[in-house]
């Protein structure tokens, strides 16, 4: 799905900031893309971004309204709705990330029609994928992983691109879940896409291109963890990475959610490698990129050195430190 820009990003009456992570997300990574913010009374949270009126919004060029919030089970609140048929009043298209499926609420569909306004559901896709064949194609790939789930794989994947690009090299990001999505403007929710169609999918996220450029495959899951282990295998052989970063958050003992205790960073290195020689022979780890949010700034450097000593490679905090080290040892690696 194609998404049209700007943005304006609907918050809701979400209680937390965690709620609207989703807008939160956008903003961090595209704020030239978005004109400003909706909230409702009593939203406690906030991206920063203007408050404004939605014809405000039209005004500074809007084009899609964004339902930036996540929620236990993906739903629409009932009083959300006079917003989202205003948008769609006047003019903009509407995106969400829920599980709910915006043609199945009447009002939004009528309104839709009403006005040949565009509804993107971005946890749903209608493009149909073949098998994945994994014959190798042009171009150059390198996919994010992780000891778990939920690590910064997204902004790991994020933070390379811009590294990238600002080393001189040719480098897009390729989003595998709704709130890369949105941040990237195409994409697939790739947890979505029913298992036979997997590597398929991340054939299609990550086509063949020249032979100088680098996708940037958001990864998803972990090859470890036991609720999603399938999507990233699957992510793993279509994509054909030619190189992957190790994902890891310092603080976790269990895999999240679920009583599993988290592999080791060499155990996530030695199985990629494994599963990954599949469709690429030449799979290799060019970099650990660790989360340190909840560690003090001494605590966090010598962790990373810790771990860069362990495994002889660049060990960074992609929000903390930047990703040079790692595009250095890509650029060394591919002689680039």
């Amino acid at each position: 799905m194609e998404l049209k820009r700007p943005y304006l990003l609907f918050l809701g009456d979400v209680p937390d900031a965690l709620a609207a992570k989703t807008a939160i997300g956008i903003v961090d990574w595209r704020k030239d893309w978005c004109v400003g913010q909706v909230r409702l009374p009593g939203c406690k949270a906030d991206t920063g971004l203007p408050d404004i009126e939605l014809q405000q919004a039209i005004a500074a060029g809007a084009k899609t309204m964004i339902i930036g919030v996540v929620n236990a089970g993906g739903v629409l609140p009932d009083h959300w709705l006079d917003s989202i048929v205003a948008a769609l009043d006047a003019g903009l298209d509407v995106a969400s990330g829920l599980h709910l499926r915006l043609e199945d609420v009447p009002a939004i569909a009528e309104a839709a029609k009403r006005n040949g306004r565009q509804l993107h559901n971005v946890r749903q896709s209608d493009q149909k994928f073949k098998t994945g064949q994994g014959t190798k194609r042009e171009g150059l790939r390198l996919l994010t992983v992780g000891t778990d789930c939920s690590v910064g794989k997204k902004y790991t994947s994020l933070a390379l691109e811009r590294g990238m690009q600002e080393a001189g090299l040719d480098a897009i990001f390729q989003a595998t879940g709704q709130t890369g999505v949105f941040i990237s403007g195409r994409g697939v929710s790739i947890d979505a896409v029913v298992a036979d169609f997997i590597s398929g999918a991340a054939e299609w996220i990550s086509p063949a291109t020249e032979p100088d450029i680098w996708q940037i495959v958001e990864g998803q899951g972990s090859l470890f963890h036991p609720s999603f282990a399938g999507v990233s295998l699957g992510l793993l052989h279509g994509s054909q990475p030619d190189a992957f970063v190790v994902c890891h958050e310092t603080t976790r003992t269990n895999m999240r959610n679920v009583k599993h205790p988290l592999p080791s960073i060499q155990q996530v290195i030695d199985l990629t490698i494994a599963c990954g020689q599949l469709t690429n022979p030449n799979i290799r780890c060019v970099g650990i990129a660790v989360n340190t949010q909840a560690l003090d700034e001494a605590t966090a450097v010598s962790t990373m050195a810790e771990i860069a000593k362990l495994h002889d490679l660049p060990t960074v905090d992609p929000i903390r430190t930047g990703v040079a080290p790692i595009v250095a040892r890509l650029q060394q690696e591919f002689e680039l």
